[in-house]
């Protein structure tokens, strides 16, 4: 029987997702019977998970409890906070929450999965509070790298919870008015017992930098271009980076091209909330072909190696935009831990066709949108939480930010993992317990889970290659090997592993001899070490009697 859970006279935290890395951010709070959860978000697939674009938090903890569920506030627009409201909204089955803009981007992620009429979604066009449960929750603007980037003030009956979402301190964002150093501070006046911060950039001992200065760094840099075609690769969600393209391709006298599906319907979304309004009407991409060269400014999707996005397909000549030696392209993006290898992969093919590449490491084309130190501690200084609760972090981040924030006077810190159920009051904030947190994976049309077989024995074949061993009536093996190093050693092998099964099968005794099963072990346990023999490879090996 699995432990109820339910929480009682008391304000709990767990996180599903995103504790303990970058992306996939689910979180819930727990008080008086009641949970509320803040995010829904995705992260993407990697090497360990072959053929998999998508994966998900486990919510098997709330999915068992969703009639004490009371709704899922979303914080701002960004996949690792929003991608996976799709795929779970409907089965959670309780109202979401999102200021405009993001509402926007959720709607659409409802229609095209044909849920728009199943899952209740209410537009908070204002700061004022609203009430779910024991909790009022309060949207507080913050500056990040998307529109409408939020903190949530959270009252509870047994103190307020500050929760940051992702955000950054920013005298010039260009995009939205974010709370000042004031409203802040008055928060803090009244009383914050914990804060949930964002920890990504913990180790980082300067500031994240303004969009102001990379609107003049992105002026310089294209200016100093003249005569040559310019492509800027960022990612498409960052609203006020778009706007300052517009206006380098005004200033600089180009017209701008946009490249990608996701900086199509960004600007769609922006442009229906007010944003971007003044946007320069962009040029189809014959249009931009024909232009002079150093008369057009491309933006383009898929300055992390995404192997379906627009750069990538320029990289490849595939893409009606064509770039030749001396073509530029700005990568006004900074590079995801993971993304590595992908995004050498386009830049070697771009560098092969000598085309020019500037990085935010060569010119200031970048700021990040989450806080670095110095903003942490100002953070810290204006709210003076009692506790303090790094999330949005790999371990590593986390525990930096939780020494960062004693050093700085927070009395507690509480780091914690996904799965870590966490009291934050009444007393001294404690772990309660641990409950499951997986993962699962978007395989395909069908939602597995991570650690399911059918992914651990994709990866092992991704390693090790697979063997096929067709028994016959008269007990012959045909073999097929599939992803061994073998060559032209190929036949060699596969003569030898016939050899070997007909012996392992002859040497079978009594019951064993007639025995489907006992055939079919001996077989493979053959075969296989066959195949570590020849090709020093433990591979996947499967049998079949087809007599």
């Amino acid at each position: 029987m699995k432990k109820d859970y339910t929480p009682e006279d008391e304000l709990l935290f767990l996180a599903l997702g995103g504790s303990g890395e970058i992306g996939m951010n689910v979180n819930l709070y727990g008080c008086d019977g009641k949970w509320l959860m803040v995010d829904l978000g995705m992260t993407f697939g990697g090497n360990e998970y072959p053929g998999v674009d998508l994966v998900f938090a486990d919510l098997e903890f709330i999915e068992d409890r969703t009639k004490d569920l009371l709704g899922i506030v979303l914080t701002h627009g960004h996949e690792d906070h929003i991608g996976a409201v799709p795929y779970f909204a409907a089965e959670l089955d309780v109202p979401l929450y999102a200021t405009p803009f993001t509402a926007e981007l959720v709607r659409r992620k409802l229609e095209e999965a044909g849920l728009s009429q199943s899952v209740v979604l209410h537009e908070i066009d204002d700061l004022d509070p609203f009430d779910l449960g024991p909790f009022t929750v309060s949207y507080v603007p913050l500056a990040h790298s998307i529109a409408e980037g939020n903190a949530l003030v959270i009252e509870t009956p047994h103190g307020r919870v500050f929760h940051t979402g992702d955000w950054k301190l920013d005298e010039d964002p260009i995009i939205g008015e974010p709370t000042t150093e004031e409203e802040l501070t008055a928060l803090g006046d009244e009383g914050v017992l914990a804060l949930v911060c964002d920890s990504t950039n913990a180790f980082n001992p300067n500031p994240s930098g303004s969009e102001g200065a990379v609107f003049r760094g992105l002026m310089e840099e294209v200016a100093r271009h003249r005569g040559r075609r310019v492509v800027v690769t960022t990612f498409a969600s960052n609203v006020a980076r778009m706007h300052t393209l517009g206006e380098v391709a005004r200033e600089t006298g180009r017209r701008i091209c946009v490249a990608g599906r996701s900086l199509d319907r960004i600007l769609e979304v922006s442009q229906a909330n007010g944003y971007l309004t003044d946007f320069p009407e962009p040029v189809d991409f014959d249009t931009a072909m024909r232009l002079p060269r150093g008369e057009v400014l491309i933006v383009a999707t898929g300055g992390q190696g995404e192997p379906r996005a627009a750069l990538s397909r320029i990289a490849e000549g595939n893409h009606p935009i064509e770039l030749s030696a001396g073509d530029v392209i700005l990568f006004s993006s900074r590079q995801i831990p993971g993304n590595e290898l992908a995004i050498g992969k386009v830049q070697n093919q771009l560098a092969e066709r000598g085309i020019v590449m500037v990085t935010d490491r060569q010119s200031d084309i970048h700021v990040s949108g989450h806080p670095g130190r110095p903003e942490l501690e100002a953070m810290y200084e204006w709210l003076r939480p009692e506790i303090l609760v790094p999330v949005h972090g790999e371990m590593r981040h986390m525990q930096e930010q939780a020494r960062l924030g004693l050093s700085k006077g927070i009395a507690q810190a509480v780091v914690q993992k996904n799965g870590d159920i966490v009291r934050l009051a009444p007393g001294k904030p404690a772990k309660l317990a641990e409950v499951r947190a997986g993962r699962l994976v978007l395989d395909g049309d069908i939602i597995v889970p991570a650690d399911g077989e059918a992914i651990a024995m994709r990866r092992r074949i991704a390693f090790n290659g697979a063997v096929f061993v067709a028994l016959d009536a008269g007990l012959q093996p045909h073999i097929e090997p599939l992803g061994l190093p073998l060559d032209e050693d190929e036949t060699d092998f596969i003569n030898e592993a016939k050899e070997d099964v007909a012996s392992a099968i002859g040497r079978l005794k009594g019951s064993a001899r007639k025995d489907p099963e006992s055939i079919k072990e001996a077989a493979r346990l053959a075969t296989r070490r066959a195949a570590q023999r020849w090709s020093g490879k433990r591979p996947q090996v499967r049998v079949m009697l087809v007599g």
